[in-house]
C-alpha cells in the first residue's frame, strides 16, 4: 500500500500525547483496566485519550523492537474487537451511481448515489468521500482498520452500489483489480497479475462478494464473476409471492428467484438473499406465512432482513400519500421477527435485521436501527432462542479442539444435498464449518468444465478473531486444524456419494491453502481427485 504510516500522520499525534498514550498503555501492560488507564492518563489537549492513541503507541513500540509483540495486549486496547471476531476484515466499498433495470418502489432514488443508497449510511458515506474510486477506498479502509488494532490481512471483500452484472463489464474489471492494487500495494498492469500477486500478499482476498439480481443470473455471468474472483453473491429475493413482488414494480418473479438461487449453487457460489417485510401489499401475517418458504427450495447461506423503510425519494411515498401504505410500527416489526427468527436453520446466517440508515431519513414507522437488539430482548422475554449461526459464533471464545464433534446437516436445496459439516462445542456454539454441496440429475448445468461431475466445496469458515497468517494463540478456534480436518471429512462423504472429483470456489487469496492440501489449479475452481 502507498504509505501505509499515512493514518500515523493523519491522526496528528503531538509528542507529548504520545508521551502520556505511552504511560497509559504501560498501565495496561502491567495489568490495569483499559478505561482506568484512559482517565488516568488523560489527553493533554483536554478530555480523555481514544484507543486508537494506544493502539499507534503500541505498534511505534513494538515495530521498532523496543517491546515485543503482544497479541493479548492488542486485543485488550483493540477498537470494537467484533469486527473481526469472524474470522475475516471486512472492506466494504461502493461502485458508482449507474442505471439500474429494476424501478422498484421502495428503493431511495439519489442522483449522487448507486441505487438503493444514501449518502449518510456509513459504508456508503465512504464511498461518497472517495468519489467512489476503488483503490482509495479499499486502501483507506485497510489503514483505518489497522490504526485501532485490527489484523488485515484476510479481506473479505463488500463491493455494494445497485446491480453488479448492470455494470459493464470493462468498469467491473478496472474496479476489481484497483482493489487488488490497493490489497497488494502495488499496481499491475492486468487483473491477472493482480490475482496472482495477491495469492502472497500481505492483504490477501479471503472472499469477494457482489450484488446482483435474480433476472440477470446466467451460466455466462457465472463464469465471469468467477474470473474476477467473485465467490458470494448477494441478491434481492425480497418477497416469496408474485403478487407481493408485481406491486412493488420489483421485475422479477418467484420462479426466477428459484433457477437464479439453482445456478449459484451449481458454480459453488455461497447464496445471501434478502428478504423484505412490510412490502406494499403486505401485512405481519402475511410475511408470517412467506418467510418459510425461503427453506423449502432456496435454503440460502445467509440471509438479510431487511424491513421496508419509508424514505422520501422513493416511489413508495406516493402510495404513502394516498393513504394505500402503512408502515408497520417497531413494536410490530419486532414481534415479527421474534416470531420468525427461532425456525432459520442451523446452516443459515442472519447477517442484518435492519438497514443502517440514518432515523432522519425515515419518513414514518421503524426508525430504530438496534432492532437486532430490540428482537433479541424479546426473545428472551419469551424464552426462545435462534439457532443460525451468526447467534452461535465462537467468536472470542477459547475453544478446546478435543471437546469438539463434527456435526453434519443434510438437506436438500432445490435438485442438489446439502451437506453442512461443522464443528460444534459442548455449549452447540460453532467453530467452524463447510459447505459440501452434491449436485443431483436434475442440477442446472453452469458450462464450466471444472465443475464436470464434481461435488463441491462452497465455503470453508472457521471462527475466532482474525488471526495474522501463520500465527496462532491458544485456545483459538483458527489455525487449530479445524479446515484441514473439514476437507478430509468433505472429501470422505464426496467419495461416499460417488464423486470422483471435488471442486472448491476459492478465493484467490486462499489458493495457496487449498494448493498445499492436494488440490490442482482448474481454469476457475481448484480441484482434486479423489482415490
Amino acid at each position: 500500500m502507498k504509505d501505509r504510516n499515512a493514518w500515523w500522520e493523519a491522526r496528528q499525534y503531538t509528542p507529548e500525547m504520545l508521551a502520556q498514550a505511552r504511560k497509559a498503555l504501560e498501565a495496561v501492560r502491567a495489568g490495569q483496566h483499559v478505561e482506568q488507564a484512559l482517565h488516568q492518563y488523560p489527553d493533554p489537549k483536554g478530555g480523555y485519550l481514544a484507543k486508537h492513541t494506544l493502539v499507534a503507541v503500541y505498534r511505534q513500540l513494538t515495530e521498532s523492537g523496543e517491546w515485543p509483540a503482544d497479541p493479548a495486549l492488542l486485543e485488550r486496547i483493540r477498537m470494537k474487537p467484533v469486527r473481526t471476531l469472524s474470522g475475516v476484515t471486512t472492506v466494504t466499498v461502493l461502485t458508482k451511481p449507474y442505471p439500474c433495470p429494476a424501478a422498484c418502489i421502495f428503493c431511495p432514488n439519489d442522483v449522487r448515489m448507486p441505487k438503493s443508497y444514501l449518502p449518510d449510511e456509513p459504508g456508503a458515506r465512504r464511498g461518497l468521500e472517495n468519489e467512489f474510486d476503488p483503490y482509495r477506498q479499499v486502501a483507506g479502509r485497510i489503514q483505518a482498520l489497522q490504526a485501532v488494532g485490527h489484523p488485515s490481512d484476510k479481506i473479505e471483500l463488500l463491493i455494494l452500489g445497485g446491480s453488479w452484472s448492470a455494470y459493464r463489464k470493462d468498469y467491473q474489471e478496472w474496479f476489481v483489480r484497483r482493489c487488488f492494487d490497493a490489497m497488494n500495494g502495488v499496481d499491475l498492469p492486468s487483473l491477472e497479475e493482480a490475482q496472482a500477486y495477491n495469492e502472497t500478499a500481505t492483504h490477501r482476498n479471503v472472499g469477494m462478494a457482489v450484488e446482483t439480481r435474480p433476472d440477470l443470473v446466467t451460466p455466462a455471468e457465472l463464469a465471469w464473476l468467477r474470473a474476477l474472483g467473485v465467490t458470494k453473491l448477494q441478491m434481492g429475493a425480497q418477497s416469496m409471492d408474485d403478487r407481493i413482488l408485481a406491486l412493488n414494480r420489483r421485475g422479477h418473479t418467484v420462479a426466477e428467484t428459484q433457477q437464479a438461487v439453482a445456478l449459484l449453487r451449481a458454480g459453488g457460489f455461497k447464496v445471501v438473499l434478502h428478504w423484505m417485510p412490510n412490502l406494499l401489499g403486505a401485512t405481519p401475517d402475511s410475511d408470517r406465512q412467506d418467510f418459510p418458504h425461503l427453506w423449502h427450495n432456496l435454503c440460502p447461506d445467509e440471509i438479510k432482513i431487511y424491513p421496508t423503510q419509508l424514505l422520501a425519494t422513493a416511489a413508495l411515498m406516493e402510495y404513502w400519500r394516498r393513504g394505500e401504505y402503512t408502515p408497520y410500527t417497531t413494536q410490530q416489526l419486532i414481534e415479527l421477527i421474534a416470531d420468525l427468527k427461532p425456525g432459520i436453520p442451523r446452516y443459515c446466517r442472519v447477517n442484518r435485521i435492519i438497514r443502517d440508515i440514518p432515523s432522519d431519513n425515515v419518513v414514518e414507522g421503524n426508525k430504530r436501527t438496534s432492532l437486532r437488539q430490540d428482537v433479541q430482548a424479546e426473545m428472551a422475554r419469551r424464552g426462545t432462542a435462534c439457532q443460525c449461526i451468526r447467534c452461535r459464533e465462537v467468536r472470542g471464545q477459547k475453544v478446546d479442539a478435543s471437546q469438539l464433534r463434527l456435526e453434519n446437516t443434510i438437506y436438500p436445496a432445490g435438485e442438489a444435498e446439502e451437506h453442512f459439516l461443522s464443528f460444534v462445542t459442548p455449549d452447540d456454539k460453532i467453530a467452524g464449518f463447510l459447505r459440501l454441496s452434491l449436485p443431483g440429475p436434475g442440477s442446472p448445468g453452469t458450462g464450466m468444465a471444472d465443475l464436470a461431475g464434481a461435488a463441491i466445496i462452497r465455503e470453508v469458515h472457521v471462527y475466532g478473531q482474525s488471526l495474522p497468517v501463520g500465527s496462532g494463540r491458544h485456545g483459538a478456534a483458527q489455525h487449530a486444524g479445524l479446515g484441514s480436518q473439514l476437507l478430509q471429512h468433505a472429501e470422505q462423504v464426496a467419495r461416499q456419494h460417488g464423486f470422483a472429483r471435488l471442486a472448491v470456489i476459492s478465493a484467490v487469496g486462499t489458493r495457496q491453502y487449498y494448493l498445499e492440501r492436494g488440490f490442482e489449479r482448474g481454469a476457475l475452481y481448484l480441484v482434486k481427485k479423489l482415490a
